[in-house]
């Protein structure tokens, strides 16, 4: 799993709020550019502006937050074959974050004697 918050599998899932953001912002640029009414008074342009920029503010707002949720939930929670999470008797593939087999924390090598630490080398070489 990656460590960054909106990796491509995240971005696939946020796909649905992006495209909506591209289209207004579309919209917002092409009106601030081009007036296809002309002059309708001065409260008629911040009205329609303001149409457009707080749905897109709003939208922007909460397809960041579901893209933490999404990233937050994929490490913390088990994670099944897409498609497949509720499908009765799916096995996850792993449960969050999994640290490989024979990490070791910084920490744990700072406190470590170094005759522990050949032993645990003395393990891995056995294991393979």
């Amino acid at each position: 799993m990656s460590t960054r918050i909106f990796d491509r599998d995240t971005l696939l899932d946020l796909t649905v709020n992006i495209i909506p953001l591209l289209i207004m912002a579309f919209f917002v640029v092409a009106f601030v550019v081009v007036d296809p009414w002309g002059d309708l008074g001065t409260f008629s342009r911040p009205l329609q502006m303001g149409l457009l920029v707080v749905p897109f503010v709003a939208l922007a707002v909460l397809t960041y937050l579901s893209g933490r949720a999404i990233a937050g939930a994929e490490r913390s929670g088990p994670v099944y074959p897409p498609g497949q999470a509720t499908v009765p008797g799916t096995e996850e593939l792993h449960h969050g974050e999994a640290e490989p087999v024979g990490a070791v924390e910084a920490d744990e090598l700072d406190d470590a004697a170094p005759s522990e630490l050949d032993d645990a080398a003395a393990e891995d070489d056995e294991g393979e």
